[in-house]
């Protein structure tokens, strides 16, 4: 077996034993069993009447039904839970606008709780607009991508679970795939999750990494009741990109894969925990910066064996993504779109996807089994360093310059943040960043300044990622060392003002129906 498929075949195996044979299979629920006539349509117990509502409510009603069950009392947690369970049934991972709503939906709720209360439902009405917008554009308000499973397919008996369900996606088998998962996620969401993940882990690119965390994060709403709907996406996400895959888009190459695999000794070894400090994240960080691929991920491994705690790499990650945002140049002119205009950084941009990423690699890696975690540690060091070798990152000076520091003069802290305002609202990118800077040099707290830039993430659209690189920001800020905190505070000042001009579909209605002056 070559290192890439032992690698793949390996880091689920803490879930199963190897040999799935045919008692183990049906212990299990793998094995074949007569089943009673199957359902049409995947029904969520609790949740229907809201489930089938936020799908097949037509968008010119969508807003003021969402807003009448707001008022007789449904709540916001509700809502993002049904509509999630709704964007699972009906996109299933496989519609690139309704993945990204998924994506979305949780950050929002998240955000809502950082508003006041009259107005924490914008950016959730925000989120679920835009999902109701995509289903009626793709036909889905009754025409479902997720189907009820039917019938069990058993591992072969040489093989694990993790094995078969990657097959099963290199085939492109999505039944085969449907059902090996959810008899796993009726067995055990834990076992369905890292069995799922070396799939996962095969050609780790934005979407596939992000939309698999998200897919796990809802749980806590959903319930683990539901897990197979969730986890289906990310498995469909897999299946519907393989012909790439198989073209070499993204792919863990057999080096990597045979150093990840490799490093699976270290796990119980008993190194000595080194003690970190931010001098040493920072400087892991600059060497992500500024390393090859293979050689960042190599570096990581060889700190894992050291007994680095692995919440320190992830901090580096995170730390060198974030100097993506800083530094960009912004998007040429030959990649523009009407809202994603020559110079922007918002969106797709190579910073927000690889925060978005680091911040999704540190999410799984807190919540899988040893391997998979130590894996996701590793990716995420590749990852970030391929990203920053797109265009050169470390050729780049990041933000502030000290030519839009100059430019501020003020010192009283309110004054500066009306600059700050300003910045945004002018869409002036490297002013926003130095007024940022300045405000927290003056001694505007880091919740002062998120407060002052949560409701440019609730009033943009951000080309579909306004919500999910704001909660980015929001949550490895309070997981960094103080000495780093603050570039995640400077670059949200940033997209924001490359953000700002592209209001968000249907918030005016929203505002409108709950009463909100803009």
């Amino acid at each position: 077996m070559t290192p890439r498929r032992t690698f793949l075949a390996r880091i689920g195996q803490g879930m199963l034993a190897a040999g799935l044979g045919h008692t183990t299979a049906a212990q299990l629920g793998l094995a074949a069993t007569p089943t009673e006539p199957p359902p049409q349509r995947l029904r969520f117990p609790g949740h229907d009447r809201l489930v089938d509502l936020l799908q097949e409510t037509p968008v010119e009603k969508f807003l003021p039904a969402v807003v009448a069950e707001l008022r007789q009392g449904t709540s916001l947690q509700q809502l993002i839970t049904s509509a999630a369970l709704a964007n699972a049934r009906a996109f299933g991972g496989e519609d690139y606008v309704g993945f990204h709503t998924f994506m979305a939906l949780m950050p929002a709720l998240r955000m809502s709780r950082q508003l006041p209360a009259e107005m924490q439902a914008l950016p959730v009405l925000k989120v679920l607009y835009r999902q109701a917008a995509r289903l009626e554009e793709s036909d889905h308000h009754h025409n479902d991508t997720l189907k009820p499973v039917t019938g069990n397919t058993a591992a072969a008996a040489s093989t694990t679970l993790a094995q078969a369900l990657t097959v099963s996606v290199h085939q492109q088998d999505r039944a085969a795939a449907d059902q090996l998962l959810t008899s796993a996620a009726h067995q055990s969401p834990d076992t369905a999750w890292n069995s799922l993940l070396p799939t996962v882990f095969e050609a780790p690119e934005v979407h596939r990494i992000v939309l698999a965390h998200r897919a796990w994060d809802m749980l806590d709403l959903a319930g683990h009741s539901h897990a197979d709907a969730m986890l289906r996406q990310s498995l469909h996400y897999c299946i519907q990109v393989e012909p790439n895959r198989q073209k070499g888009s993204h792919n863990v190459s057999e080096p990597l894969a045979a150093m990840i695999e490799d490093s699976f000794a270290g796990i119980s070894s008993s190194a000595q925990p080194q003690a970190i400090d931010a001098q040493w994240v920072q400087q892991f960080s600059e060497l992500l910066l500024k390393t090859p691929p293979l050689q960042a991920a190599a570096a990581a491994t060889a700190a894992l064996a050291e007994g680095i705690n692995p919440a320190a790499i992830s901090q580096a990650v995170s730390a060198a993504a974030c100097q993506l945002v800083l530094r960009d140049a912004g998007r040429p002119p030959e990649w523009a779109q009407p809202n994603k205009p020559a110079g922007s950084v918002h969106g797709d941009s190579i910073g927000v996807h690889a925060s978005d990423t680091a911040h999704a690699w540190r999410q799984i890696a807190a919540v899988s089994s040893p391997r998979n975690a130590r894996a996701a540690v590793i990716l995420s060091a590749w990852c970030v360093a391929r990203d920053a070798a797109i265009r050169p990152a470390s050729e780049w000076t990041p933000r502030p310059l000290e030519q839009s520091l100059q430019q501020i003069s003020a010192t009283d802290p309110q004054q500066l943040l009306k600059t700050l305002d300003s910045a945004i609202r002018q869409q002036q990118q490297d002013l926003a960043c130095a007024a940022a800077s300045r405000c927290l040099s003056a001694g505007v707290s880091a919740d002062t300044l998120f407060q002052q830039l949560l409701p440019f993430a609730c009033s943009e659209d951000g080309a579909l990622h306004a919500e999910k690189y704001f909660w980015t920001t929001r949550d490895e800020f309070s997981s960094l060392p103080a000495s780093l905190r603050n570039n995640q505070l400077i670059a949200l000042a940033r997209v924001s003002a490359s953000q700002f001009g592209t209001p968000a579909p249907g918030l005016e209605q929203a505002r409108e129906l709950l009463h909100i002056p803009t």
